[in-house]
């Protein structure tokens, strides 16, 4: 059987992943595995497809509008200084979007700088792991936010 976290969009779109917050029209906003930066999310597309431009036009244009969604709302629950957005495919291969707040508590120079730039243990240590007493609170108030603007 496969694990959730071994197919992320297929899992999504059973309803069997875990971490999905809302459904959007352009995709599904996820709450990250880890959270070093308290509210990072991810965009899943709709289907399974390896990059944006594999997405119909249509597609790609509801895909990006959420991800700048996602962004509102990371941005609102977290207080962020700003939010960065990367779609990279570089690891994975398949679509998704990655959207970081960014804190004017990170050291000065980190900030100037890439996510991906941190040590490489703070996406493995455990220390970092979405934990739901700690990060329950931070994702209800991202999942909230997605809802209203879902029914507005």
């Amino acid at each position: 059987m496969t694990e959730w976290y071994e197919d992320r969009i297929g899992s999504a779109i059973d309803g069997t992943n875990p971490m999905v917050m809302a459904e959007l029209e352009g995709g599904y906003a996820v709450f990250g595995d880890v959270q070093f930066l308290p509210g990072y999310c991810v965009l899943l597309p709709k289907r399974n497809v390896s990059s944006l431009n594999d997405l119909n036009i249509t597609e790609r244009t509801y895909f990006l509008r959420d991800m700048s969604i996602l962004g509102d709302a990371v941005l609102y629950a977290c207080k962020a200084k700003r939010i960065n957005y990367d779609i990279l495919g570089n690891t994975d291969n398949f679509l998704h979007a990655h959207v970081f707040p960014r804190y004017l508590t990170e050291d000065p120079q980190r900030l100037k700088k890439p996510v991906w730039l941190y040590s490489p243990d703070y996406w493995s240590n455990s220390k970092y792991s979405y934990d739901p007493q700690k990060h329950d609170q931070l994702r209800g108030k991202i999942t909230s936010y997605l809802n209203n603007v879902k029914n507005n």
